[in-house]
């Protein structure tokens, strides 16, 4: 892998020798706070290929508040490498002042202050205007792609089964589209919904458990301006781990990195001049992949969020990382001459929601979806006078007044919250509505389980949790954040192994610490477990913010981290 510094001087003898762009191009809106939907949109055409991806967006199809991990734990061969950098270190590393845009998009630094002087992010009727722009002037040098996670997080998808999402995409009229979340709808509702799509639902890694074949397409392959690219799809490789397994019983998943190659290969033999991997494994799974695999071009990624101003090279081939929840638009404009890149510009467009104009015909689908439930969407439930976040390896604060719900009308010694990636933010002083609790918490199984673990069952879970995460094996690693902890503190060691990571497990509200052969109660959600039972989570949380009217959600201390 080459550091960043050969990167970019990589980039910048491209641009004398072939004519490619640089890598970011945020200057536009680092010269001044004066934005404009020109300074967004610029960008001055290169190649004979475009690639649009966006990614992760979680049905978020309104502008929202969003704010990037103030923490991103890099283990073994990736610590201090991109995505694994996070705050001021961030602005550092892609030479980005504080208190631009373009670090109010990227990072958690002043986060509040900014996000009052530039707004909300995000709308995919906003998104939707960039979208019709490029493919306005690149016409049939455009491939748009779909990474996935699209169908699920927000009160309509859940209402709708993610109707919603399928109709607008339709707008967006992608070119094809991977999967994560959405089949928490159910195999059945994807399969049905896949029936009525325009473009393809690729999985060259998800295989029918009955006839052990391939379930889905694997590869689509398109002729544009002359140039044939094959496209191939990889879902979340964990789904039966991550998600209840018994809601899509007869596939299963998989990195599968020989069916992957193999895939692969066929297209290259095929006369593909151009590979790409549309993915959803997540960013290190990938850049593993991306050492191993041999013909791949580019691999589009997503699951982890991550959003980089600047593609990461492994090898000749390069990663981009599109962020999530609509706040970013990737654009990548390639030069492909004889089975090769010979240059590329690239341009991680943000998605500012007070300046780029909405699309018409996008913002009418999303408003007829929510028109039905729009008196429930904005219905008050209570105030915050804090910030309200979720991303971090660690506890943040929306699932910490989460797990003080659970704790509160659960009757519970402690409190777990899933490492879920998705859920936009609150600033202080916003109302919280029904709208904001489901973007947080709207799910398939969203039932709150109140149950007796001993303190060894307790360490165990949180051992095998912080291994998904902390294993400097990446195909050993699914993905999400650390589980959030409520009414308990530790400390853990990110570098020792399983097993001995967590120590100092203390029950909070009495200071003990938990003795393994003691029995706790233990209210959670999000169980992968059929048949559980208990209230919506929402309804918690509601049922809690109702009772105190406004909430105050300090900065968690109870977790300390070694090693990093």
């Amino acid at each position: 892998m080459i550091s960043r510094r050969d990167f970019l001087q990589a980039s910048v003898a491209a641009t004398a020798i072939m004519g490619a762009g640089s890598a970011g191009n945020w200057s536009a809106l680092a010269a001044t706070q004066a934005m404009t939907q020109d300074d967004i949109l610029k960008f001055d055409d290169y190649g004979n290929v475009t690639l649009v991806h966006i990614t992760d967006i979680h049905a978020q199809a309104k502008p929202i508040y969003f704010r990037e991990p103030s923490i991103n734990i890099g283990v073994g061969d990736v610590i201090g490498l991109p995505p694994h950098v996070s705050g001021a270190d961030f602005l550092k590393m892609f030479n980005m002042k504080p208190g631009m845009p373009e670090a109010y998009a990227l990072s958690s630094v002043d986060f509040v202050a900014l996000a009052k002087e530039y707004g909300k992010m995000g709308g995919l009727d906003r998104a939707s205007t960039i979208v019709k722009s490029i493919r306005a002037t690149r016409g049939d040098k455009m491939l748009m792609l779909d990474g996935g996670d699209t169908w699920q997080g927000s009160f309509v998808a859940n209402k709708t089964n993610g109707q919603d999402m399928v109709d607008i995409m339709n707008v967006f009229k992608p070119d094809a589209m991977v999967s994560h979340w959405e089949f928490t709808l159910g195999e059945e509702r994807v399969n049905e919904i896949i029936e009525t799509l325009d473009f393809p639902f690729l999985g060259s890694n998800i295989f029918d458990n009955e006839w052990n074949e391939p379930a889905y397409d694997s590869t689509k392959m398109f002729e544009k301006n002359g140039v044939k690219i094959a496209v191939v799809g990889q879902a979340f490789p964990y789904l039966p781990i991550a998600n209840p397994r018994w809601m899509f019983p007869s596939l299963s998943f998989g990195i599968r990195e020989e069916e992957l190659q193999k895939n692969i290969t066929a297209a290259r033999d095929d006369g593909a001049d151009l590979v790409v991997l549309l993915s959803h494994n997540g960013f290190d799974v990938d850049r593993k992949l991306a050492g191993i695999l041999t013909g791949v071009d580019v691999i589009l990624t997503a699951h982890t969020h991550d959003a980089l101003p600047e593609p990461v090279l492994v090898g000749k081939t390069m990663l981009i990382a599109s962020g999530s929840n609509g706040k970013f638009v990737s654009r990548l404009d390639l030069d492909v001459q004889n089975g090769e890149i010979k240059g590329f510009k690239y341009k991680l467009i943000p998605v500012f929601s007070d300046v780029i104009t909405p699309d018409p015909e996008m913002a009418k689908v999303i408003d007829d979806s929510r028109a039905p439930y729009e008196a429930e969407l904005s219905t008050v439930l209570g105030r915050t006078d804090s910030l309200l976040y979720r991303r971090g390896n660690f506890n943040g604060t929306f699932d910490d007044l989460i797990c003080q719900a659970l704790l509160e009308e659960r009757d519970a010694d402690i409190a777990l919250s899933p490492g879920f990636r998705w859920g936009p933010s609150l600033l202080p002083g916003q109302d919280i509505t029904v709208e904001d609790v489901h973007n947080g918490t709207a799910m398939s199984y969203p039932e709150a389980y109140r149950t007796e673990m001993t303190g060894q069952l307790l360490k165990d879970v949180v051992e095998d949790i912080a291994d998904n995460l902390f294993n400097t094996d990446p195909f050993l690693q699914s993905g999400g954040d650390m589980v959030r902890v409520g009414g308990m503190g530790y400390t853990i060691d990110v570098n020792k192994e399983i097993g001995s990571r967590i120590t100092d497990m203390t029950l909070l509200k009495t200071g003990e610490k938990i003795d393994s052969a003691k029995t706790y109660t233990v209210a959670g959600w999000a169980s992968v477990n059929e048949g559980t039972e208990g209230p919506a989570i929402w309804d918690v949380v509601a049922d809690y913010l109702k009772r105190e009217q406004t909430v105050e959600i300090e900065e968690n201390t109870s977790v300390k981290v070694l090693g990093i």
